[in-house]
């Protein structure tokens, strides 16, 4: 059983969130990975969000995020590469 969140200290409780936060922006950097920038924007927060999300007792689940905005932002990096060089 869960804790009560009030319960916990702020930084734990912080840590948690940003777990759940790179997790999130992992699938959204997914979903933008067709549009380049958004995609690596999204990407690149989801990683930063995951590596300080690892500090919490949710070690998994940012774990999950930081693969899923890889994988986004390789994904909207090699689209915008396809795209430019489409072009030329």
């Amino acid at each position: 059983m869960e804790p009560d969140p009030a319960s916990l200290d702020p930084e734990e409780r912080m840590n948690k969130f940003y777990a759940l936060a790179s997790a999130a922006l992992g699938v959204l950097s997914l979903c933008g990975g067709l549009v380049p920038l958004w995609g690596t924007v999204l990407g690149i927060l989801g990683i930063v969000c995951g590596v300080l999300g690892r500090r919490s007792e949710r070690k998994r689940s940012a774990t999950v995020g930081i693969a899923l905005s890889s994988i986004g932002a390789l994904t909207a990096i090699i689209y915008s590469l396809l795209l430019y060089f489409s072009k030329y």
